[in-house]
C-alpha cells in the first residue's frame, strides 16, 4: 500500500511508498458506492485461499502424505505471494525499497532452505495483514463518502414558471429549488421564501433543528422540517459544501503531521537498515560451523525488523479521526492540523460572529423630553434607509414608522445627516452627536456592552439607541466546557473595551484584549503560540492574520469570510460552539492512539530482533507475532473513528444569519 495523497511531489509514484493508505487524487470524482461485503471483497480472495491451503497442508501433514502436503504448501505460498511480490519487484526496478521486498526475500530464502511451511505461513500472514489494512483504509474513507448519500438524486427546480424535476448533479448557481417537508436540500443556497427548520445533524453534528427563513443560508444534505422552502442555489450540484468537506478530508491525510513524519523517518531508512543487518548476520554466519543456521536466523531478523506496522501506525489513525471529525461539524484540513489540535492549551476567540450571532439588534432606546422612542427610531431609520452599516440594518428592523428623509449625506467615521419632516436630523456616534442630558443613559448602555447611536434634531439631542450583537445562547456553556478541560480562554476583538468586557463577562471570559487591529491580534496570538499551543477561532477578514499565526486556526466556516476560511487549518461548519470542545477531545484522543501505535510498533521490533538473533523464535513465530501486531495497530487506529458526543448538549441554538454580513462595530462609521 502507499502512504501518499493528493499533494504528492512531482514524479512521485504512490506505489513506491512503504505502506499506508491508498493515495487520493485531487481529480478523482466524488462518487459514493456501497462498501463491498468482506465475503465478496476480491482483495481478500487470494489471502483467504492462501490460508485455506495452508490449513489443509497442516491437516494433511498429520496423515504422512508428504507430496500432497508440499503441493498445498506451494499453493498457499503462491496465492499469498502473488499479492505483494510483483509490486515489490516493480518498485525494486525503480530503485525503491519497501516492506514487500523484505517479505519477498524472506519467503525466497525460506524456500531455498526447504522451509516451505514457514514460507507459506509468511506469505499468508503478510498478505492477509495487507488486505485487512487496505480494507480498514477503505472503510474509513467509505464512512466519509457516505456523506454524499445525503444529497438526493433529483431536485425540484422552478424554471420558466414551471416546476421541473432535474438531476441534483445538474443544478447550477441561481437555480430556484422547491424543497418540501421532509425532503433533503440538494445543494447550498439562500432561502428566498418560506419558513421552516432544518435537521443538520448528519452534517454538523447538531441534534437540534435550526430555524431558517428568508435570507438564511442552507447547506446541502440538510433535511427540511414541516414548511416548504424556495431556495436560490449558491453552489452547483457537484461543488457544494458537502462535496468540499469530503474532498478536503480525503486529501487531508496526505499532509502528514509530526507523528506521521516521525513514523516515516523511522520506517523508510529502516528498510535498507534491515537489509544490511540481515546480510551482515548471514555473512558472519559463513565464518561459523553452522552457516545454514545463521542464514535462517538472518531471514528471521529480516522479518522481525520489518517496519510496516510503524509505517501504518499513524495514517490509519489520521484518516479515521479526520473523517469522523466531520460528524462534529469540524473539517480538519491536514494530518498536521489534527495532531496540533490535540495539543492546544489556549483558545483565543474573536467576538463578533464567533461568540456573538453577528446580527446586531436594538435592545434599548431612551428619548429626551419632547420626543418619543418611536420618533427617535423613526428619524434614525429614515436616515439609515440606504446605509449598509450593520447598525443601520438593526435600526431599520426595529422601526415600524414609515418616515422618509431627504438630502441624506454620510460623514465617514461619524454618521449621517439629512432632513426629516423639515427638520435637520443627525445620527451618529456620541463623539459626533453630543448626548447632552442623556449622557447617563449612554453610560449605562455602554456598560451593558451596547453600541451607542445618538439622534439629534436641529440643535438638541432627541434620543439614544443601544444596539448589541447578542451572544450566541451556547457561548457561555462552550467557554465553561473549555475551562473544564484545562484550556485557557481569551477574547480578542476590535470593539471598545467597555463593550468587550461586558460581553466577555456574560460569556465567562476573564482575559480580554479589546480595540485590537488585525496586526495586534496576530501579534498577540503569535506571542502566545511561541510559548504554548494556541487555537484562534474567528470568522472575519480581520481575523485572517491571527488565524494564520496560531498553532491551529479555526474558521467559522458557515458565516466566515473566504479569507478567514482559507487562512485556517480547521473549518467549523456548524452553529453550536459546544461542538468545538468535543472536537478538541477527539483530537486529543487521536493523538493518544497514534502515540500508542508508534510505541507498539517500536516495541515489537525492539523485542523481536534480539529473540531472532539468538534463535529463540523461528521464522513462523516471528511472522505470526509481527503480522498480529500489524493487525492490532490497524484495529487500534480505527478506534479513532469513534466520536464521543456529550448527551447533555440539549438546548436549542439560535440560527445564525444566512447571508454573511460585515462585522458590527461600536467604533466610528
Amino acid at each position: 500500500m502507499s502512504a501518499g495523497g493528493a499533494d504528492l511531489p512531482p514524479g512521485h509514484d504512490p506505489a513506491d511508498d512503504c505502506c499506508g493508505p491508498r493515495a487520493v487524487s485531487a481529480d478523482e470524482p466524488l462518487i459514493y458506492e456501497e462498501l463491498t461485503p468482506w465475503w465478496r471483497d476480491g482483495a481478500l480472495l487470494l489471502p483467504a485461499l492462501s490460508g485455506v491451503l495452508l490449513a489443509a497442508s497442516l491437516v494433511i501433514g498429520r496423515l504422512d502424505a508428504e507430496r500432497v502436503q508440499l503441493i498445498l504448501e506451494l499453493g498457499s505460498l503462491a496465492a499469498g505471494a502473488w499479492t505483494f511480490v510483483p509490486g515489490a519487484l516493480r518498485r525494486l526496478r525503480r530503485g525503491r525499497l519497501g516492506v514487500g521486498l523484505l517479505m519477498t526475500i524472506a519467503a525466497a530464502g525460506a524456500v531455498a532452505l526447504g522451509s516451505f511451511a514457514e514460507a507459506a505461513a509468511l506469505a499468508f500472514l503478510f498478505s492477509i495483514a495487507e488486505a485487512l489494512e487496505e480494507r480498514a483504509m477503505d472503510k474509513a474513507q467509505h464512512g466519509l463518502r457516505a456523506l454524499l448519500a445525503l444529497i438526493p438524486d433529483t431536485a425540484r427546480v422552478e424554471r420558466r414558471g414551471h416546476e421541473d424535476l432535474v438531476r441534483a448533479a445538474d443544478l447550477e448557481i441561481g437555480d430556484v429549488l422547491i424543497v418540501g417537508a421532509g425532503e433533503r436540500v440538494s445543494t447550498d443556497g439562500v432561502v428566498e421564501e418560506g419558513a421552516s427548520s432544518l435537521d443538520t445533524a448528519a452534517i454538523t453534528g447538531e441534534a437540534i433543528p435550526v430555524a431558517v427563513g428568508p435570507r438564511d443560508e442552507v447547506s446541502a444534505g440538510s433535511v427540511n422540517g414541516s414548511g416548504t422552502l424556495r431556495i436560490r442555489a449558491t453552489a452547483a450540484g457537484t461543488d457544494n459544501s458537502l462535496t468540499q468537506i469530503v474532498r478536503l478530508v480525503e486529501q487531508a491525510h496526505a499532509r502528514k503531521g509530526d507523528r506521521a513524519r516521525l513514523a516515516d523517518r523511522i520506517a523508510r531508512p529502516l528498510v535498507p537498515g534491515v537489509l544490511l543487518l540481515s546480510a551482515s548476520v548471514a555473512l558472519l554466519g559463513l565464518l561459523t560451523d553452522a552457516p545454514g543456521m545463521w542464514l535462517e536466523r538472518a531471514l528471521v531478523v529480516l522479518v522481525a525488523a520489518s517496519p510496516c506496522a510503524m509505517a501504518i501506525a499513524v495514517p490509519v489513525t489520521v484518516i479515521s479521526a479526520i473523517g469522523s471529525a466531520s460528524r462534529l461539524g469540524v473539517v480538519i484540513k491536514s494530518g498536521q492540523a489534527f495532531e496540533q489540535l490535540g495539543t492546544v492549551t489556549t483558545v483565543a476567540l474573536d467576538k463578533t460572529g464567533t461568540l456573538t450571532r453577528n446580527r446586531p439588534e436594538v435592545v434599548a432606546v431612551a428619548a429626551a423630553e419632547g420626543f418619543s422612542c418611536d420618533q427617535v427610531l423613526g428619524c434614525a431609520a429614515a436616515l439609515e434607509a440606504t446605509s449598509t452599516h450593520p447598525l443601520a440594518e438593526a435600526i431599520r428592523a426595529a422601526s415600524s414608522a414609515a418616515v422618509r428623509a431627504t438630502g441624506v449625506e454620510e460623514h465617514a467615521g461619524h454618521g449621517v445627516v439629512g432632513t426629516v419632516g423639515g427638520r435637520v436630523v443627525r445620527v451618529g456616534s456620541p463623539r459626533w452627536v453630543a448626548p447632552g442630558v442623556l449622557q447617563g443613559d449612554v453610560d449605562g448602555m455602554a456598560a451593558q456592552g451596547m453600541s451607542i447611536v445618538v439622534v439629534g434634531v436641529e440643535e438638541q439631542v432627541a434620543g439614544v439607541i443601544g444596539v448589541r450583537d447578542e451572544l450566541r445562547p451556547e457561548a457561555a456553556e462552550a467557554v465553561s466546557m473549555l475551562r473544564e478541560r484545562g484550556i485557557e480562554v481569551l477574547m480578542l476583538t476590535g470593539d471598545n473595551q467597555r463593550t468587550a468586557e461586558a460581553l466577555a463577562h456574560e460569556a465567562g471570559i476573564a482575559d480580554v484584549r479589546a480595540e485590537q487591529l488585525p496586526a495586534d491580534k496576530a501579534d498577540e496570538v503569535a506571542s502566545r503560540a511561541s510559548r504554548k499551543p494556541i487555537a484562534m477561532i474567528g470568522d472575519g477578514i480581520n481575523d485572517a492574520p491571527a488565524l494564520a499565526a496560531a498553532t491551529v486556526g479555526i474558521a467559522m466556516g458557515v458565516t466566515g469570510s473566504a479569507a478567514a476560511v482559507e487562512s485556517a487549518d480547521v473549518a467549523f461548519t456548524g452553529h453550536d460552539l459546544r461542538q468545538l470542545p468535543l472536537a478538541l477531545d477527539h483530537a486529543r484522543r487521536g493523538r493518544r492512539i497514534m502515540t500508542g501505535n508508534i510505541g507498539l510498533a517500536v516495541v515489537i521490533i525492539v523485542v523481536l530482533v534480539p529473540l531472532a538473533l539468538v534463535g529463540t523464535l523461528g521464522l513462523a513465530e516471528v511472522v505470526l507475532v509481527h503480522e498480529l501486531a500489524e493487525v492490532l495497530v490497524i484495529l487500534n487506529g480505527l478506534r479513532a473513528a469513534r466520536v464521543q458526543r456529550d448527551e447533555s448538549l440539549t438546548h436549542p441554538t439560535m440560527p445564525t444569519p444566512g447571508v454573511p454580513q460585515p462585522a458590527a462595530t461600536s467604533g466610528p462609521r
